[in-house]
C-alpha cells in the first residue's frame, strides 16, 4: 500500500525536484497533485480569475514538464489531482462559469492525462438551497459529468466525487455527496452507461467528521468504487485540514475523528489503494526546522495504517 501526500507548500514550480525529493525521503512514494493551486477557490467566488487555463495544452504541458520530470525523477508517482473548485457558482456571471465549464475542467483533465494520472477530485454542485432538493442538485452535477465523460475516458482518468459540507445559518450541515448508498447508486449508473470507471469516489475524513458521517459504514457501502483518499483531522467544527489525530474530545485524549472506524472499513473493503494525506496546511504550521519532521510523522502514520488495515 503506497502513500502520498499533497504537492502544496512542498514543491514549488522553480524548483520541483527539491519538493519531490523532500517528499521521497520522507516516505511517500505517490503524490496528490495540487492543481487548485492554479485558480485558488477564494479566487472564484470573488469571480477574480486569472488566465492560467487560458493557456494552450502546448503552453500547459510545457509549464508542467519539470514537476513531471521531477517527480519521475525522484521515484514519486501522480496518484491523484484537484480539479480546481468550485466548478459552477450560483451566484456568478455566465462568464465565469462557461470559462469554469470550457477552459478549467477539460483541460484539468487533459493535465492529468499528461502526468499519467488516473484519478481527479471533482466538487458536486453545492445547489441545494437554491434548487430545494438534494436530487436536482445532484442533477446539476450528473450533467457537468456527462458532459466531461467522454474527454475523460479519452484521457484515461476518473473522476472521483468527494463528500463535501455546507454551511447554512451559521451552522455546518452535510453538503454534496455525503449518502453513500445515493453516491454507490449513481457512480454504477454512470459507469454502466459508458462503459467505463468514469466515476468513482473521494472519501475525505476531514468532512466526514465535521457533518457527523459513521465512517465505518460509509466506507463498506462505497466499497470497490473508493478510488482515492483525503486523509487529515480537525476539531469538528473547522475544516483544518491537520495531522491525524491531532485533536482530542476529552483530556483522556478520545480523538476527535473516528480513525479506528475508518480502519475497520478500510479493511472490510479489502482496500489496497494509495493512502492519502490531505494536509497542506500542516506545513506552513511548522516552523521551517521542523517541516521535515512533521511530514515524516505524517508518512509514519501511513505506515501504520497500511499495516492495521493489511493485518
Amino acid at each position: 500500500m503506497e502513500l502520498s501526500v499533497q504537492t502544496k507548500n512542498i514543491v514549488t514550480d522553480e524548483h520541483p525536484e527539491k519538493g519531490f525529493q523532500c517528499m521521497r525521503a520522507a516516505g511517500f512514494s505517490c503524490a496528490d497533485f495540487s492543481l487548485n493551486q492554479y485558480l485558488l477557490n477564494l479566487d472564484i467566488y470573488k469571480e477574480q480569475l486569472n488566465t492560467f487555463f487560458s493557456q494552450s495544452m502546448e503552453e500547459l504541458e510545457a509549464f508542467f514538464l519539470p514537476q513531471k520530470q521531477a517527480a519521475e525523477a525522484a521515484g514519486v508517482r501522480i496518484h491523484q489531482m484537484h480539479m480546481p473548485y468550485p466548478i459552477y457558482v450560483p451566484q456568478a456571471s455566465s462568464k465565469v462559469n462557461r470559462y469554469l465549464f470550457d477552459e478549467v475542467a477539460p483541460k484539468s483533465l487533459r493535465i492529468a492525462q499528461f502526468f499519467g494520472c488516473h484519478n481527479i477530485v471533482v466538487h458536486g454542485f453545492k445547489l441545494r438551497q437554491y434548487l430545494g432538493s438534494e436530487e436536482a442538485e445532484w442533477e446539476q452535477t450528473e450533467a457537468f459529468l456527462d458532459d466531461m465523460a467522454p474527454l475523460a475516458i479519452e484521457c484515461g482518468v476518473t473522476m472521483c466525487i468527494e463528500n463535501l459540507y455546507d454551511g447554512l445559518g451559521g451552522h455546518l450541515v452535510e453538503g454534496p455527496c455525503c449518502d453513500a448508498r445515493k453516491a454507490a447508486e449513481r457512480i454504477d449508473r454512470m459507469n454502466e452507461k459508458y462503459g467505463a470507471e468514469v466515476l468513482g469516489f473521494c472519501f475525505d475524513s476531514g468532512h466526514a467528521n465535521l457533518v457527523g458521517i459513521d465512517f465505518e459504514d460509509f466506507i463498506k457501502t462505497l466499497g470497490p468504487r473508493l478510488k482515492v483518499l483525503h486523509l487529515h483531522d480537525n476539531d469538528g467544527l473547522r475544516d483544518l485540514h491537520q495531522i491525524p489525530y491531532t485533536f482530542a474530545k476529552t483530556r483522556e485524549n478520545t480523538s476527535s475523528t473516528d480513525w479506528p472506524g475508518m480502519l475497520r472499513g478500510l479493511r472490510a473493503i479489502h482496500f489496497d489503494g494509495t493512502l492519502n494525506f490531505e494536509t497542506a496546511p500542516v506545513l506552513t504550521a511548522f516552523p521551517e526546522a521542523l517541516r521535515m519532521d512533521a511530514l515524516q510523522m505524517i508518512a509514519k502514520i501511513g505506515a501504520y495504517w497500511a499495516q492495521e488495515i493489511e493485518a
